[in-house]
């Protein structure tokens, strides 16, 4: 079990940033639209991943993967846009703002 392995750090990294951010400005409206990425990309997902399975493009190694699937992708694979639609948003959310142009020329 080598890829859900792999997802672990990912996912622990996306959830201490997600949560580091949840006393900021809009954090129910940032889930919100994270959620709603995450749903289209978990589907986009599911029928890409799908079709290059079975179109025969890559393979998961039996040993390697947790053996849930989603169709013919490994659960595993689904992690990735997880992270990403929430991981995204609450980096951007903790970088330093930048200071507005009307700001910068006063």
């Amino acid at each position: 079990m080598t890829y859900p392995l792999i997802v672990v750090p990912f996912l622990a990294i996306t959830v201490v940033l997600v949560l580091l951010t949840a006393r900021r400005p809009r954090f129910a409206q940032r889930m919100t639209a994270s959620a709603l990425a995450a749903g289209i990309l978990v589907i986009l997902t599911a029928v890409f991943d799908n079709l290059m399975i079975a179109a025969g493009l890559f393979t998961y190694p039996e040993s390697l993967i947790s053996g849930v699937r989603i169709g013919l992708a490994p659960i595993e694979d689904f992690a990735y846009p997880l992270c990403a639609a929430f991981l995204v948003p609450a980096v951007f959310t903790l970088l330093p703002s930048r200071p507005r142009r009307a700001e910068v020329r006063s």
